[in-house]
């Protein structure tokens, strides 16, 4: 009922990491044409959404997901672009979740294959 998406927030430096980048991992780790669900979680709270910080961020967000759109997905995204307002921390049963059941059947079977699949492909982004 609070209307609230299960999300992150990422705080980067533009030098070490840019946006456009940050947008290319986020496009390629979840499925962006799915409503309201993302693997084995459904409802509003599980909605692909961008929530934008400024103007360029949002124009960088449409032109991603337009070229995707065209090349990829045949426009079938249903990613938000929402303009940022504010961020509210999980309950601290949520936070660090994996890192706290590795060994739950979730994160054996939904977390870890999408970590794998991160760390092939991003490897080099990673510290």
């Amino acid at each position: 009922d609070t209307k609230h998406a299960e999300t992150i927030q990422i705080k980067f430096d533009p030098k070490v990491i840019s946006f456009n980048k940050i947008l290319e991992v986020f496009f390629k780790m979840h499925d962006p044409t799915t409503l309201n669900r993302q693997g084995n979680d459904v409802g509003t709270a599980y909605r692909s959404v961008i929530f934008y910080h400024n103007e360029q961020q949002r124009i960088s967000a449409e032109k991603s997901i337009k070229n995707l759109n065209e090349k990829v997905y045949l426009g079938k995204i249903v990613t938000k672009l929402v303009s940022f307002e504010a961020f509210y921390e999980a309950e601290d049963y949520h936070k660090d979740y994996y890192e706290k059941n590795k060994d739950k059947p979730y994160c054996q079977l939904v977390i870890n294959p999408k970590l794998e699949k991160l760390q092939k492909k991003y490897s080099h982004l990673l510290k």
